[in-house]
């Protein structure tokens, strides 16, 4: 696996979470528990810090960066992202906040100030563009992303579902 400090500062990863070997993981950077990120993922928390929650997945292809601080922005962009978050295949999750128990479908981008509450399953292919806040309980979908309909109960237990799969796999990868 590809770990790199940048400017003396090293990502931190616990022993439980499994980062392939394709995929690189640099600078400021938290991983929670039972993380998992898989091949060909950036996580670069070079200019600004990136929090992983406890059994979140990032799946393969998926870039998460951050944006440093400036005059309009004095804080910049961190990306945290909350427990039991799965990010779909070729994801780009850039300065952003994402609550817990959310799915983010393939291919879907999120932009710098967006917040996604818990709950919230994002369709693949959407927008979520500068500052949105997608609230919880709805399936989001589109460019840029719109509410839908409420999600049903069965896709709320879906969160938890997928994220313990992901638990699950990454177990099999490390032994």
């Amino acid at each position: 696996m590809a770990i790199r400090a940048y400017k003396n500062i090293t990502p931190k990863v616990p022993a439980s979470v499994y980062v392939d070997e394709a995929a690189v993981v640099i600078g400021d950077v938290e991983l929670a528990e039972d993380c998992s990120i898989w091949p060909i993922c950036s996580v670069r928390g070079d200019t600004n810090f990136i929090r992983i929650g406890a059994r979140s997945n990032v799946q393969d292809g998926s870039v998460i960066h951050v944006t440093h601080r400036y005059p309009a922005a004095p804080d910049g962009y961190p990306v945290i992202i909350g427990e039991d978050v799965t990010i779909g295949h070729k994801v780009i999750v850039h300065g952003c906040t994402i609550e817990d128990s959310v799915l983010i479908g393939m291919g879907s981008a999120i932009l710098d100030g967006a917040i996604i509450r818990s709950q919230v399953l994002l369709g693949a292919g959407s927008l979520v563009t500068e500052g949105q806040e997608l609230t919880s309980g709805y399936l989001w979908l589109g460019r840029p992303a719109k509410r839908g309909r409420a999600l049903t109960e069965e896709e709320r237990t879906w969160f938890k579902y997928v994220a313990h799969h992901y638990v699950e796999l990454k177990n099999d990868y490390l032994q």
